[in-house]
Parts: C-alpha cells; structure tokens; sequence
C-alpha cells in the first residue's frame, strides 16, 4: 500500500511527448468512495502557487504506471 507521501516524491512524465511535468503537488480523494481522483502538477508557471487554476489536473484514469521513482501518464 502506498502513502499519499510517496507520490510528492514522484516525477510525472508524459508518455506522449516523454516531457517532465513536475512533481505530484497534491492529489484529490473522493472521500464517499474513498478512491483517489487525480494528482495535481504544478504548471510550472511563475506564481502558479498564487494560483492553483493554473495546476494540471489528471485524472487517475490517465495514469499508466507508477513506478519508484516515476509516474507515467497519459496526458494530451
């Protein structure tokens, strides 16, 4: 079982362009279901921290693998 900890300490890679998104900045948990939702990435932009609308969004439907050191996803 992994802890929501370990995925901070993952980089997303997209295996469409094979670019660097970032780290996992957050994630969000449907708590009715208790399932994971998505990560969020930081966009990478200046201020995105003032601004969390600018944070990629994916879907755990778009996530391929996670490995030890990476998260591979699926992302257009």
């Amino acid at each position: 079982m992994a802890k929501i900890s370990d995925f901070r300490q993952k980089e997303v890679i997209n295996i469409h362009s094979g670019k660097r998104l970032g780290y996992v900045c957050d994630i969000e948990l449907d708590e009715e279901k208790g399932t994971l939702e998505s990560i969020i990435v930081p966009s990478g932009k200046m201020f995105s921290s003032l601004s969390k609308n600018n944070d990629r969004v994916i879907p755990w439907s778009k996530i391929t693998k996670i490995g030890s050191d990476i998260i591979l996803v699926d992302y257009e």
